[in-house]
Parts: structure tokens; sequence; C-alpha cells
């Protein structure tokens, strides 16, 4: 079973369709499960200290609760889910529910248990790039990375169709200064490797991002 199964059965129950806008945080609680149908979010962890740091973006459809059940092993942190989007759309039902359906189905259950072994899987990954690379490395990597996710084809190059900050790069990839995001942008832009145009980044040289993710 694919999430398209996991929203085929949403739909025969009746689930309705919360919608979100940009900027929106879901509530999450030990309640309620959310799959996203349509939309981006993003995942992140806010520490003790109240710094966030950035874990991943999700592209629906997918059932970001179960990301968030990966992440309860930083017990002190608490997962933090954002509509990044200008809309997503939302299914919300009960744990026990999704739960006791999971029991049930075979297919479903096999669902869940290849989700977290992909989730951790890319994230050993993403922490041995992170390690192996410079600072400049990092946001080169994770810039391949949201290029590949959401890049569209265009004249120019890869236009990346996600508003991201510098400040969100940052938390991305550990970097805890803006200001070090800046100059690697700048950088960037200097050797053509990208644009940015109305704080959307387009990439023009995909082979010079991909040497930093091998």
């Amino acid at each position: 079973m694919s999430c398209d199964g996991v929203i085929q059965y949403l739909e025969e129950i009746q689930i309705p369709i919360q919608i979100k806008d940009r900027h929106t945080c879901l509530d999450l609680n030990e309640r309620d499960m959310y799959i996203l149908k349509r939309g981006i979010v993003k995942v992140s962890l806010i520490m003790q200290d109240e710094r966030e740091f950035n874990i991943t973006f999700l592209q629906g459809p997918d059932v970001v609760s179960l990301y968030c059940d990966c992440l309860t092993q930083f017990r002190d942190c608490h997962p933090k889910i954002r509509v990044e989007s200008e809309k997503a759309e939302f299914y919300c039902i009960s744990k026990d529910k999704f739960y006791e359906r999971t029991k049930e189905d075979a297919k479903l259950q096999h669902y869940v248990n290849t989700y977290y072994r992909k989730r951790l899987k890319h994230a050993v990954t993403r922490e041995q790039v992170m390690i192996m690379n410079s600072k400049a490395g990092a946001v080169c990597s994770w810039l391949y990375r949201l290029a590949s996710l959401f890049g569209i084809q265009t004249q120019k190059g890869i236009f990346i169709d996600l508003q991201v900050t510098n400040e969100d790069i940052a938390n991305f990839c550990g970097i805890t200064t803006r200001n070090s995001v800046n100059r690697v942008i700048r950088g960037l832009k200097e050797k053509n490797v990208i644009q940015v145009i109305n704080n959307r980044i387009i990439v023009l040289d995909m082979v010079y991002l991909k040497q930093f993710t091998e």
C-alpha cells in the first residue's frame, strides 16, 4: 500500500478535509493523526531553549503524524509542523481509530512499518552529508535536495517552487547564523550555480550541487 491507499481509506469512511493556509501550524497532540493530502509542510524540532531546528519538507500525500512519531525519541524537544505551500489539505483522524485499522489491515501495517524504515534511512543519509561537508557543502546538498523534490524544469534552469528563506536554510543545515548562509548563497550566485528571483531559487547548475551529496 502507498499513501494513496491511506487516502482512499479515509475517503471511504468520509473523513472531512481540513484546509490550512500558509504558515499555519498543526495542533499536534496525543489524540489525533494528521494525513497531508495535498500541499507542502515543514517539519521542525523546537528545543528547550526555543531554538528551532528544521528537519525536512514533506509533500502530500504523506502521513505527517507518522514522521512526528519518528521524532518522539527526542524527549527534550517538541515536533512542529508548519504549512509552507499557499494552501494545504489534511485529514484528521483519531490515532486510536487509525491504529485499530492498522492492526486489521496487513497492507496498512506494512506501509506504516516501511514508512519508519525509509525515514530513518533518509535521516542517517542526511546526517552523513552534513558531517562530511563544510557549511557551503551542506547548503549545496540541501539545495540539490530541494530542487529534486520541488524543482520545475524551465528554460533558465530548475525552478524551486517553494519560498525558502536563508534562515530556513540555516536551520536545515545546522548553521548558527543567517549571515553564513548569505555568504554561501552570494558565492553560488557569483559562480552562476543559482539565481534568485523574488525570493525563489533557480538552479542553473545541478551537477555542481550534486557533488556535495556523494
